[in-house]
């Protein structure tokens, strides 16, 4: 992101005054919440600020230092709630409606972002860090003019800002001003030598002047630079590829790959070239590849079909196209070639309907130049097997914007809590449930027991430990108390059946016990997700390739065949009626609805389960992944972000991956 690299955020931190609160405690969590956010620690800085909130509301800047903890881990929804509540508790505070406008610009909200800007200019006309985002704002709303000039105004305070030459120069390139952009990206090089992205960027403008040589220089110097930098190697390896290097291309690619192993396009590109090579199977390994990553990808159908088709493997070809007419059905090339192929299969009379439906679109086409949202699938003389650059028309459309910094994110819900034979957690004390139940259950002198949603790393020998104990007290006192503990500690070692008959025999003694059925509940569902997982199916929330903008498919549970829970809900049930003030029920029944596709009613159950417990992040967290699943994407993200609040380190993986619009 643009802006994201300057956001200033140091000389934030360094320019606030000392604080003048009367207590000490205040000044020691400020100190500790700050040294977090230097060491980059921002999931304790946020621990921290919440404590000094929970003391004083009327802390702006615990709310600013925490809005940057948020803003560094991407929860930029989080993060703007902070600030707006900053400036709220203090009007005339400058610094947050700057770092307010930055979040903006980060979550694609431009004319908030100018308007934020506008009040902080008017507050302190001289803080130049202003300008440059402001200036970023402008270009990235392409309000070139408006950007140099705000470019203009920031050099004149900061005159050795290689970043501030690099975006004006990409102004004046916009503008189709070559020779001011390499003057300004020239500049940037000389003031930062050893930053390889003024390298990389200076050496797209030579590539698009022809001068290759030069191109290819700078991508050298980027590389020696730094080594990791995966976009210099895919830039190097078209480079390459267009000056008839092949094998040079493809080891750029596989340099790639191997710092960032889920990157489509460059699976595609590689793709390209190994089918243009004739390397056929290895191109279809590649094109599997961007289909796992996206598989609403029309190309890699497209030409994965062509491949087929050198292979004489028809029937796989025509598979692959008409699964590009499904994604875009003015594909006229697509029928085109699926009428070639239906002829090879002796399909004579679908192949004379795949032409004439070509025919059609190309005549449509013809008459509608100027509709680009589609026609350009029915222009036969476009190629669609031409590699890719990541500022290309199709990349933007058929892969993610972003995918040089693509990463595969395992979203699943947080599992259901249920009693286990664990340590006590040391959970600070505002964030502790307290129910009268719970805590007579937890309570035992031969075994610790602690309710968990996330179970302890354990080792089989102390597992076995635990189990040995719970045999040996049960010899002695046959009660429902001994049933069900040795249950727990078979559940622990995966024992499922035997623990599900220890557990009915404590409810046979004992009717009237909530936990008995809530874990009886969590064993049947575990028990069920065994089951699936044997079966190659995920019984998860599946959250598959989302775009904030909803250009891609959202949640799906494709391929999944749905199992009955109902007998683990009809136990949450019967726990809800004996303890109808647990939360952990009701987090529970939140989760199983959801597998059965109860969305409704799971989302209420979260609810209900975060009013009696309001801080249980695991009931945040999943209530955020329901509502991203329904599209509901601001409420989602506000959830996830405050799950994060609460100490769910995932919820940051989530929000980067569902809630920016970089």
């Amino acid at each position: 992101m643009l802006i994201k690299k300057h956001i200033w955020l140091l000389c934030a931190l360094c320019s606030i005054s000392t604080l003048s609160y009367a207590q000490y405690d205040k000044h020691y969590f400020f100190y500790r919440g700050r040294q977090f956010l230097m060491e980059n620690k921002f999931s304790q800085a946020i621990n921290n600020f919440n404590t000094l909130i929970k003391a004083d509301t009327s802390l702006y800047e615990a709310y600013f230092f925490r809005g940057i903890a948020k803003y560094n881990l991407n929860d930029f929804i989080g993060a703007q709630a902070d600030f707006s509540k900053a400036v709220e508790l203090n009007p005339v505070y400058t610094v947050g409606y700057h770092l307010r406008a930055a979040t903006c610009v980060s979550l694609k909200k431009y004319d908030e972002a100018l308007s934020d800007l506008e009040t902080a200019i008017g507050l302190r006309p001289g803080y130049a860090g202003l300008y440059f985002t402001r200036g970023v704002t402008f270009l990235l709303t392409q309000q070139f003019e408006q950007s140099i000039d705000d470019f203009n105004r920031f050099l004149r305070y900061e005159p050795k800002s290689a970043d501030a030459y690099l975006r004006r120069g990409t102004a004046y390139l916009f503008l189709q001003d070559t020779v001011k952009t390499l003057d300004d990206y020239n500049t940037a090089v000389l003031l930062n030598t050893f930053d390889p992205e003024v390298y990389i960027v200076r050496s797209r403008v030579y590539a698009m002047q022809g001068d290759h040589e030069k191109a290819l220089a700078d991508l050298n110097e980027a590389i020696r630079l730094d080594s990791t930098i995966s976009l210099a190697y895919f830039n190097r390896a078209l480079l390459r590829y267009n000056r008839q290097d092949v094998a040079g291309a493809l080891d750029d690619f596989q340099k790639v790959l191997e710092q960032d192993p889920d990157n489509a396009l460059t699976y595609y590109n590689r793709a390209l070239i190994r089918s243009q090579t004739g390397d056929y199977h290895r191109a279809l390994s590649d094109y599997e590849k961007v289909m796992e990553i996206n598989p609403n990808n029309v190309l890699a159908y497209y030409n994965r079909a062509a491949v087929f088709i050198e292979l004489s493997r028809f029937h796989d070809a025509l598979r692959d196209y008409t699964k590009a007419i499904e994604l875009y059905p003015d594909f006229a090339n697509a029928y085109t070639n699926r009428s070639y192929v239906k002829a090879q299969l002796g399909l004579l009379a679908g192949a004379k309907d795949d032409y004439e439906t070509a025919q059609r679109k190309i005549n449509d086409y013809k008459s509608k130049m100027t509709d680009s949202a589609f026609s350009v699938y029915a222009d036969t003389s476009k190629q669609f097997n031409k590699l890719l650059t990541l500022d290309a028309e199709f990349a933007k459309k058929d892969f993610n914007e972003n995918l040089l910094q693509y990463r595969k994110v395992d979203v699943r819900l947080k599992p259901l809590f249920k009693l286990a034979v664990a340590k006590r957690l040391n959970t600070p004390l505002d964030k502790q449930y307290y129910h009268p139940a719970l805590e007579q259950a937890r309570r035992s002198e031969w075994l610790p027991l602690e309710m968990l949603s996330e179970m302890p790393a354990s080792n089989m020998a102390e597992l076995m430990k635990n189990d040995s104990l719970a045999s040996e007290y049960l010899k002695q006192h046959q009660t429902a108390e001994a049933y069900f503990k040795k249950g727990m500690t078979q559940f622990q070692l995966h024992y499922f059946n035997s623990a599900l008959n220890w557990f009915n025999k404590a409810i046979e003694l004992d009717p009237n016990n909530a936990f008995y059925y809530l874990n009886r509940s969590a064993l049947q569902s575990e028990m069920i997700d065994f089951i699936a997982s044997v079966e190659n199916s995920a019984q998860v929330l599946a959250l598959d390739n989302y775009s904030v903008a909803g250009r891609t498919r959202t949640v799906t549970q494709q391929d999944v065949r749905m199992y009955d829970y109902r007998e683990a809900i009809n136990d949450l049930d019967r726990a809800a009626r004996l303890l109808p003030d647990l939360a952990y029920v009701y987090y529970n029944l939140g989760n199983l609805r959801c597998l059965s596709d109860a969305i409704p009613e799971s989302i209420s159950n979260y609810t209900q389960a975060i009013r009696l417990y309001p801080n249980m992040g695991e009931a945040y967290y999943n209530r955020g992944l329901v509502h991203i699943y329904l599209r509901e994407v601001e409420k989602g993200c506000l959830d996830v972000s405050k799950a994060g609040e609460l100490g769910i380190d995932d919820a940051y993986s989530v929000i980067k991956k569902y809630c920016t619009k970089e």
